[in-house]
């Protein structure tokens, strides 16, 4: 695997305020998945998603979108600042998608269920 790619994974990680520990363990989970890792390389040398690889329709830019639902929320209750972290938004879409390869079915019922937090009553 790219030396090039591990010391940006280490990058998005600082950025994100992610400890040695995520780092060393997503970095194992990237190398252990070709598709993600060829999507993360993408990016990498790109600066935008591939979309090449899905996980029952589902993009890493999906999982990215979705999850935007759930900074907003952490943003709208003053605990974290995602406005300025596009590295944590990218490292985590990612990160969910590995997670996501080993258990589609809870990733996605969790998409599907989870649609979104401007509505009454929602939080």
């Amino acid at each position: 695997m790219s030396k090039r790619a591990y010391l940006w994974a280490r990058t998005l990680c600082h950025y994100a305020g992610e400890t040695e520990e995520f780092l060393a363990d997503f970095w194992e989970r990237v190398q252990q998945s070709e598709k993600i890792y060829e999507e993360f390389m993408y990016f990498l040398d790109h600066e935008k998603f591939s979309c090449a690889y899905s996980i029952d329709g589902c993009t890493v830019i999906d999982i990215m979108i979705w999850q935007m639902d759930h900074f907003k929320v952490e943003m709208d209750q003053g605990k974290m600042d995602m406005r300025c972290n596009q590295h944590k938004m990218i490292l985590l879409a990612f990160d969910t998608m590995l997670k996501m390869e080993k258990e589609p079915t809870k990733y996605l019922n969790w998409m599907r269920e989870e649609t979104g937090s401007d509505y009454p009553g929602k939080f």
